[in-house]
């Protein structure tokens, strides 16, 4: 494949990882992973092939160990490397403490935080025998400072963090670059359901005074992908509009 490089984003059919995806194919071969909404990640597919890059869909649960172990070791088979991995993929399920269930921790924490545990265990491997990679973890504010009623998913970005530092201990002597973005309030259909009272809120304590939007998150995940960051790892990059300074 001209040696284009190969790069999996999961959770890459809408939102943050659809741009990211659409981005990355600009330089990349781009795997658009998705769960449940495989017309959606199609239509990803379909866009970047409109501007003239290469993409594919796959299903897989990122939550899942064995799938998980599939999904990367075929990609692997067939190309014989993965050099760029976004961990995007996540949900959320929040809810006070006081109510909320074992159910909706443990999802979150199974989907957020331990998805991105298999998919880079399982990338590792590849990233190590060929001496180069870039993995690129999606945390969140939320995992810096918490936020009320969202214990589980602060947990889970939390836990990102602390993933990404150990990993890229682990993994920096063989020129893998680990880093992790911790988006603050971007345009999405997470963010479309908030009350307007409650956006203004947001926005008077957001210096820059707009929220940011899913390019703004492909811009700097772009840039991480990219060699241009080779001296840059372990860290954690607040793309908040400085929200948290």
């Amino acid at each position: 494949m001209d040696n284009k490089k190969i790069a999996v984003v999961t959770g890459g059919s809408r939102g943050i990882g659809k741009e990211i995806a659409v981005k990355l194919a600009e330089e990349a071969y781009v795997i658009v992973n998705y769960n449940g909404s495989e017309e959606k990640a199609a239509q990803v597919v379909r866009e970047i092939k409109d501007k003239g890059g290469n993409a594919e869909a796959v299903k897989c649960n990122v939550a899942s160990f064995k799938e998980c172990e599939k999904f990367i070791g075929d990609i692997v088979e067939r190309f014989g490397k993965i050099d760029i991995l976004v961990n995007n993929a996540g949900i959320n399920k929040d809810g006070l403490i006081l109510s909320m269930s074992e159910e909706d921790f443990d999802s979150v924490i199974n989907t957020n935080l331990k998805g991105t545990f298999n998919c880079i265990k399982f990338v590792s491997k590849s990233m190590i025998k060929n001496r180069y990679g870039k993995i690129i973890n999606i945390s969140s504010i939320s995992g810096v400072a918490g936020n009320p009623g969202q214990a589980n998913y602060a947990a889970s970005k939390a836990g990102i963090i602390g993933l990404t530092k150990s990993v890229a201990k682990e993994l920096a002597k063989r020129n893998i670059n680990v880093n992790a973005i911790a988006p603050g309030f971007i345009m999405t259909e997470m963010t479309d359901v908030l009350r307007d009272k409650v956006k203004e809120n947001i926005l008077s304590q957001i210096p820059l005074k707009r929220f940011g939007t899913p390019q703004d998150v492909a811009e700097l995940a772009a840039f991480l992908a990219s060699d241009k960051s080779s001296y840059i790892t372990g860290q954690v990059i607040n793309l908040d509009g400085g929200m948290i300074m």
